[in-house]
């Protein structure tokens, strides 16, 4: 199996601090993620929200768990693709790159398009594929002057998206002193009118996909200091750091929710607004635009860091020849893989502006994205088995780390996979038809005299 050059153009630098790999982690996922989807999960979990997440976060923390066994097997970039290589072998391994490819090239788009509905709410002047469009350019500049440089102002971004999270926390609680209480105090982690296990975990379902973007820390594994048990503990800090904040605002939100979750599972219209909802009738409209302006400013840089990764994904497969080697190269001056980034914002940029350009855009996008990830994150889980248990590569295998928790993870996916949507279904398989087709074709190629057939 090939080995990572350790010099020369395909090397990337190591510059990135454990600070700086959470920062990446977090944007990417969004200190206020569950924001947009608020309402759905308490209409469908009958108010548990809370309970929902903290559900959902012990259930991502299986898959954080083989991230960080298999980041300390083969520390390089490429994260899910490298180690199902290592784990399962050239096949396994490309599948889980192509499959990954999906989620890796459209949540960006999702995020940039976010982004530019946000923004042309606040300044309608400006058509939205325009601030789409700005948000890309922006973005991607500031991945292409150098890993430190986007580190370093998305530190800064993530610093505002926790302050404006921190003043909702704080005007919560003033106005649960204030005026109390519109739920019960035990109902984000009991629910309303009942507890229903099942209306939980269908919930759980959903709540899982706001941690997509965590893994991408460990795409920079060989630009981080410090080895690879700091990129583990990245991972691991990251979710359980996303875990408290989504808890948190949640059970706050459904305190202070005006309409309850009968009402919202009666009015799906609401749904969607029903975070800012919740804020307008306890605090005010001021909280209200603050968030919205910190969601639009947040989403771009979210976008930033899975544009980041995508391009270390593309620089990763085409290292070991499984896409075209030019996306292999790294800028010397920045120490970026620039022609990876480049592609990588190509397609997002076209994605995220036909998107913004039609009314069903986002549905469109928003439908597709997840189920690269989570047939990626089952390939993960196999990887670990595969390589601890079957193989017995890392010394002697431990039930628990080794078998127990990756079919953990693997049955939570697999649950997560069977919820999703048709047209994610669909699409998803199509994808991984034609990834079936490349690498049967790349297979021929390898086949010695096949060329003369």
């Amino acid at each position: 199996m090939a080995t990572p050059p350790t010099g020369g153009r395909d090397a990337l630098r190591r510059t990135l601090s454990f600070r700086d790999l959470v920062v990446y982690g977090l944007l990417f996922i969004a200190p206020m993620a569950p924001v947009g989807i608020f309402g759905t999960l308490d209409a469908t979990s009958h108010g548990a929200v809370a309970l929902v997440y903290l559900v959902a976060t012990v259930a991502m923390a299986f898959t954080a768990f083989s991230y960080a066994q298999m980041v300390r097997v083969a520390p390089r970039a490429g994260s899910v693709y490298t180690y199902a290589r290592v784990g399962l072998g050239d096949g396994p391994g490309f599948v889980a790159g192509w499959m990954a490819m999906l989620d890796y090239l459209l949540i960006p788009a999702v995020a940039y398009l976010f982004s530019g509905i946000a923004m042309h709410a606040l300044v309608p002047a400006v058509p939205q594929w325009v601030w789409t469009a700005l948000a890309v350019v922006v973005t991607t500049g500031l991945n292409l002057w150098g890993v430190r440089t986007a580190a370093a102002v998305g530190f800064l971004v993530l610093i505002m998206e926790i302050a404006v999270l921190l003043v909702f926390v704080v005007a919560a609680s003033v106005a649960l002193a204030t005026d109390g209480a519109r739920r019960g105090w035990l109902s984000p982690l009991s629910g309303e009118g009942g507890f229903s296990a099942g209306a939980v975990l269908t919930a759980v379902s959903v709540a899982v996909l706001s941690y997509l973007g965590f893994d991408a820390i460990a795409a920079f594994a060989e630009e981080a200091t410090g080895g690879s048990a700091r990129v583990a503990r990245a991972v691991l800090t990251c979710l359980a750091a996303a875990g408290v904040l989504f808890v948190l605002q949640t059970y706050l939100a459904s305190l202070l929710a005006p309409m309850s979750p009968a009402e919202l599972a009666a009015k799906p219209g609401s749904q969607g607004s029903a975070f800012y909802d919740t804020v307008d009738a306890s605090t005010g409209t001021w909280l209200h635009d603050l968030v919205a302006a910190s969601k639009a400013i947040g989403a771009a840089f979210a976008a930033l860091a899975g544009q980041a990764a995508a391009g270390r994904l593309l620089f990763a497969m085409a290292r070991d020849r499984r896409l075209p080697p030019l996306l292999a190269k790294v800028d010397r001056g920045s120490g970026v893989p620039r022609p990876a980034l480049l592609g990588a914002a190509a397609v997002t940029l076209v994605a995220a502006v036909w998107a913004a350009r039609r009314d069903d855009g986002l549905d469109r996008l928003v439908s597709v994205v997840d189920v690269g990830a989570l047939v990626a994150f089952g390939l993960l889980h196999l990887s670990v088995i595969s390589w601890f248990a079957v193989r017995k590569q890392g010394g002697r295998p431990r039930p628990v780390r080794h078998v127990v928790v990756p079919l953990l993870g693997l049955a939570v996916v697999i649950a997560v996979l069977v919820k999703a949507s048709a047209a994610a279904q669909i699409v998803g398989g199509v994808w991984l038809a034609v990834g079936l087709a490349v690498l049967g074709a790349q297979t021929l190629r390898r086949v010695p005299g096949w060329r003369g057939r």
